[in-house]
């Protein structure tokens, strides 16, 4: 199915379904949805005006919210759901996140939340309280000495980190003995000491868990962020951008 008034940047598309392929019946043209293409080895991602992806990897764009910021949902909101559920915390356990502020780390903080699991947030001074209010318990500044910041609160290690920042053993130290750890980026995941369980985490398309994210956010349960939209053609700009770092939000591409 081909979305079109594309919208997005990398591997989200947000957009009006164009046409259907034999076979599908969940979609019809015209219908809004959010989508992911999860085929992280292709090169083009959603950089099109006309994006083909698989019926399980779009659902019905949350309601009320702009396409800018529907497209800001598929890829980082599937890599933090995805990497909770690998964790499998339960309700009361503790929770390390590093990049707390970022576009993988605060849909983590804010889903962990939800579940019940209590928060240490990680990330620049000035981003406790965004934190905070998406349901951060602790806050620790990146600056600090994180397992030393991080045991100060949560005597002992927390029971799992969601490494979003790539701090690797510095985010590992601050795990108790035989928890768990899991990484988001690729080749940064630190031995498993101490009895730790260390895995990385890759996205993959998931309709339920899509419908899942935009209901959440359709609800305000789920906080969405654009930090600038660019229209297509100044795409290079936007990597420019990306690489500069310090946004807060997603950068997202209109076509």
């Amino acid at each position: 199915m081909a979305p079109r008034e594309v919208i997005g940047i990398g591997w989200d598309v947000a957009g009006h379904i164009d046409e259907v392929g034999p076979g599908v019946t969940a979609f019809a043209p015209g219908d809004r949805v959010i989508g992911v293409r999860d085929r992280l080895d292709l090169s083009l991602g959603t950089y099109a005006e006309f994006v083909v992806l698989d019926a399980t990897a779009d659902a019905p764009a949350p309601a009320g919210l702009s396409a800018a910021a529907a497209a800001t949902l598929s890829l980082n909101g599937l890599t933090a759901l995805q990497a909770l559920d690998l964790l499998a915390l339960e309700p009361g356990q503790t929770l390390l996140v590093t990049g707390a502020a970022g576009a993988v780390g605060g849909f983590a903080v804010e889903l962990a939340a939800l579940r019940g699991i209590r928060v240490v947030a990680c990330a620049g001074a000035g981003d406790a309280g965004f934190a905070e209010a998406v349901g951060a318990r602790w806050f620790v500044p990146r600056s600090a000495d994180v397992a030393q910041a991080v045991r100060a609160v949560v005597p002992g290690g927390v029971d799992a980190a969601l490494d979003a920042a790539v701090l690797g053993v510095a985010a590992l130290g601050a795990v108790r003995n035989r928890g768990a750890f899991v990484s988001v980026v690729a080749g940064a995941a630190p031995l498993p000491l101490r009895g730790i369980t260390v895995a990385e985490q890759w996205v993959a398309a998931d309709p339920a868990a899509l419908a899942q994210l935009a209901a959440l956010a359709e609800t305000g349960r789920l906080t969405t962020r654009v930090a600038e939209t660019m229209p297509l053609r100044e795409a290079a700009r936007a990597h420019r951008r990306l690489a500069a770092g310090g946004l807060r939000g997603r950068l997202v591409l209109t076509g």
